[in-house]
């Protein structure tokens, strides 16, 4: 049975608390656990609006928008280059949609991720001259392509890069970077408000200053409206969440009327999308946003082309938009199973091996598309950084997922002139390796993670936002909750702990869930605890119990439950 350190909040200071009278106190209480505490902060949190940010704030948004507009004004063609994850793709979708609402000659490139790999390529740059393009922007990808920049310069070929991941040592000499953790954007004296946008974010801020420009100084004829920065909101939204990027300040804002426009349905793909996965418009939360609808469109890009998830993003139709969204559907079950095969495999050869302070597994059967998500099942099994590396003739390509403990971009830094190219954040990275140095760069990896994580206790964390009475989850605390969507990274759903209650009934349901009826002797409430089955064989008859408060619906009758952690 898996273990966890409770890590309980300490309460909120009372001159905290004085200062919201108007608030719940609990409510102070995980705002307060959120880093949420001026009064403009929770004003802002509890009131999310789009307020009036300056995109040209963003380092080297003023140059991307002059060399985009020359490019409009002389009918240069404009590829978008995205990356396959949802991310790049509705990054990809939402500045073609505005491109081409503004006239410009424009096309996406989406990489497939086992022909190509992750980010920019040569291959791709030679491709995308043939075809004539003369400006390439990318999305979500391009902060550590040096080399490929500079290539595509020889061809004749100016880029633009937006991109929000970790930089290297070197930035590509590109026209303009747009990502706020390059040095210069970190070091400016009018510096961009927030820097832990997701891709889509970069570019919906982009697209946000293209729109503003036209409105100042007109490129195109006529009078057709331009479009309307909300309705572009369901793809940050999309690509925000499933891109595990924090909601709060900025994110927050734009995923919660973001969620607004996809509880809309007003495009097709999206409508289908809902559909097809039995979601009812207007009850789209971020939750399905990271269960249901994300993994359906990476699933194009996992086994197959993440072209099919864009085009469902761009369907214009309800007939392509169905039949697009029963393909992803299909694709999703497909690497649903395959990844079922795979983490089995994988733990199996971690347990073989041994556990020791970062796993790798290596093996022509781990698919480039599944990779990231074996070595996120790993990591979350065994506590511990996990690498997972698709094995090639000459080369191959690894994802890692990583701890809090352990920043594994880092550690992919100091063995840098072992890889071919490798990016990613704190917590996820991908590589590409010559596997003649295989040998050499996991006896590096293994000795940095060794030293590293040597004084390290290795269990996972429970974050406890409060120690509550079991009466108090009820349905006033369940409609407070409410204010605290949408929940994501950063802004966990809320975590609560209730002393000594007493158990009156339990027992195993499903595959290996606890289901437990709890009292305090003034409320009776149920509750399951999934995967925790064994509690069974030695449940004592009162209990401390950590859970998030939740409401379960069936047959249309509303009742609270415990989800028990």
């Amino acid at each position: 049975m898996s273990k966890k350190r409770w890590v309980i909040a300490p309460p909120v200071p009372p001159v905290h608390l004085a200062q919201f009278p108007s608030l719940p106190p609990l409510l102070v209480q995980l705002l307060y656990n959120r880093g949420v505490r001026s009064a403009a902060d929770v004003d802002a949190f509890l009131h999310p609006t789009l307020d009036d940010v300056n995109p040209f704030l963003l380092h080297g948004m003023a140059d991307a928008v002059a060399r985009i507009r020359y490019a409009i004004r002389r009918a240069e063609p404009i590829a978008i280059y995205g990356d396959y994850d949802v991310d790049g793709v509705t990054a990809t979708a939402l500045l073609v949609q505005t491109l081409r609402a503004l006239g410009a000659d424009v096309r996406p490139y989406i990489p497939h991720r086992v022909d190509e790999g992750y980010g920019l390529n040569m291959a791709a740059m030679a491709n995308l001259t043939q075809t004539g393009a003369r400006l390439v922007v990318t999305v979500d990808c391009g902060v550590r392509s040096v080399q490929e920049v500079a290539y595509a310069r020889q061809l004749g070929i100016d880029v633009i890069i937006t991109d929000h991941h970790s930089v290297g040592p070197a930035l590509p000499n590109a026209c303009a970077i747009i990502n706020p953790k390059q040095p210069a954007a970190q070091a400016a004296r009018t510096r961009y408000p927030f820097d832990e946008l997701a891709g889509v974010g970069l570019a919906f801020r982009l697209a946000q200053a293209l729109l503003r420009a036209e409105q100042q100084v007109p490129l195109r004829r006529g009078n057709s409206p331009l479009p309307d920065e909300r309705a572009l909101l369901d793809l940050v939204a999309l690509g925000t969440v499933a891109d595990i990027a924090p909601l709060l300040g900025e994110n927050r804002a734009l995923v919660w009327h973001g969620l607004q426009e996809i509880n809309r349905a007003a495009h097709p793909g999206i409508r289908a999308m809902l559909e097809e996965a039995e979601v009812a418009p207007g009850t789209v939360t971020a939750y399905h946003i990271g269960y249901v609808l994300g993994p359906r469109l990476n699933a194009a890009g996992r086994l197959a082309n993440a072209i099919a998830a864009y085009n469902l993003l761009m369907a214009e139709t309800e007939e392509e938009a169905r039949a697009l969204a029963c393909e992803l559907g299909e694709r999703n079950r497909e690497r649903q199973e395959l990844t079922r095969e795979l983490v089995s495999k994988a733990q199996a050869q971690v347990l073989s091996e041994g556990v020791g302070p970062i796993l790798i597994v290596a093996g022509e059967e781990y698919l480039a598309g599944v990779v990231g998500l074996v070595a996120s099942r790993l990591a979350d099994a065994f506590y511990r950084p996990a690498v997972v590396v698709e094995w090639g003739e000459s080369q191959s390509k690894g994802s890692a997922r990583s701890i809090p403990e352990f920043h594994i971009t880092q550690a992919l830094d100091r063995c840098a002139e072992l890889l071919i190219k490798h990016g990613g954040h704190a917590a996820a990275a991908g590589f590409t390796i010559d596997n003649a140095v295989w040998e050499q760069f996991t006896a590096q990896l293994r000795q940095i993670a060794a030293v590293q994580l040597a004084s390290v206790e290795l269990m996972p964390q429970l974050e406890v936002d409060a120690v509550i009475p079991l009466a108090q989850a009820d349905w006033a605390t369940a409609a407070m909750l409410e204010e605290m969507e949408p929940v994501g990274h950063a802004n966990p759903r809320p975590c609560f702990v209730s002393r000594n209650v007493i158990v009156r009934h339990y027992g195993v349901v499903g595959h290996n869930h606890l289901r437990l009826t709890l009292s305090d002797g003034r409320i009776v409430i149920n509750g399951i605890a999934f995967g925790q089955g064994e509690w069974a064989n030695h449940m004592p008859p009162r209990i401390d119990v950590a859970y998030n408060l939740a409401v379960d619906e069936w047959n249309n009758e509303r009742r609270l439950q415990l989800h028990v952690q």
